[in-house]
């Protein structure tokens, strides 16, 4: 383990657990105690217990950190490990950084949630420089906040989502997506599906035909593709990236997303398309994931 991982688990270990929290544990533990009666799912429980001494960020409520269980009975698996804000005025700011808990694999653990605490620690950082900026060339407008959603959640994958909101003037969103193998705890890659890059001119393909599809049912709807009425736009969707953003949703279905103006005017935001899986059949490595 490197050194900065070292330093965050270390810094993870000393937040200490509050009374109310041990309460909940207690409560989850009994519960599943009735229901089954096994020595080696309590040791798991105990060790799922010991992930809230290195993950529950003290400066937020236990209520805030409990937000993204999707069940009384189940274990914490995402949850706001730390804040960043600021109000005043005329700065914003509202940073959540999500946290990750009770995979056994500590290492990966403990790299997500490095990763999550530096990008938002850096934004912060970023938003301070440019507000002092501001305030030295006579003031200004500016506002970033930033969360996290939880796409998919079962017992094969965890998807989450961490975005993020530029205000100046108009405003931009970035997502980021990372998507979990729960059963062998890696982290899924695009490429990892398939079994050789033809994918990307096919997953391309299928998206040009759903943006065709949407423009001709609702007007309203406009992407930067080519078309009859608009065969040469000044900007235009060729293909997507070898390491596109996606999740895989609870259906199992690949899920391609695109940031604010990726694709896109601004007011279409964030956009997504569902990729048929039939569609990407011949070039699945497998459908452990994809179905």
């Amino acid at each position: 383990m490197d050194k900065r991982l070292q330093q965050l688990k270390e810094e993870y270990q000393q937040i200490p657990i509050p009374a109310e929290l041990n309460l909940v544990v207690n409560q989850a533990l009994r519960a599943r105690k009735r229901k089954r009666n096994s020595m080696r799912w309590l040791a798991g429980v105990s060790a799922a217990a010991m992930a809230f001494v290195i993950t529950i960020n003290m400066s937020t409520t236990v209520a805030n950190a409990f937000t993204e269980i999707p069940g009384v009975g189940n274990i914490v698996k995402v949850f706001i490990f730390k804040q960043y804000t600021m109000d005043d005025e005329t700065y914003h700011a509202d940073l959540k950084v999500p946290a990750i808990g009770n995979l056994e694999n500590k290492e990966l653990e403990l790299g997500l949630n490095q990763k999550y605490l530096e990008e938002n620690r850096k934004l912060y950082e970023e938003f301070l420089v440019e507000v002092e900026a501001l305030k030295q060339a006579g003031g200004g407008h500016l506002g970033i906040d930033s969360g996290f959603e939880v796409k998919t959640d079962n017992d094969e994958i965890l998807a989450i989502g961490r975005y993020v909101v530029n205000t100046v003037g108009s405003s931009s969103t970035t997502i980021k997506y990372d998507t979990i193998d729960k059963k062998n705890e890696i982290v899924i890659s695009l490429p990892m599906l398939f079994q050789d890059d033809r994918y990307i001119d096919i997953i391309s393909a299928n998206i040009k035909k759903q943006m065709k599809e949407q423009m001709a049912a609702d007007p309203s709807n406009v992407y930067w593709i080519a078309t009859e009425e608009n065969p040469s736009p000044v900007e235009s969707f060729e293909r997507i990236e070898n390491e596109q953003n996606f999740y895989i949703n609870p259906d199992g279905k690949l899920v391609i997303v695109f940031n604010k103006y990726d694709v896109a005017p601004g007011y279409m935001g964030v956009v997504e398309f569902v990729i048929p899986t039939d569609v990407l059949s011949d070039v699945l490595v497998s459908r452990q994931y994809i179905r």
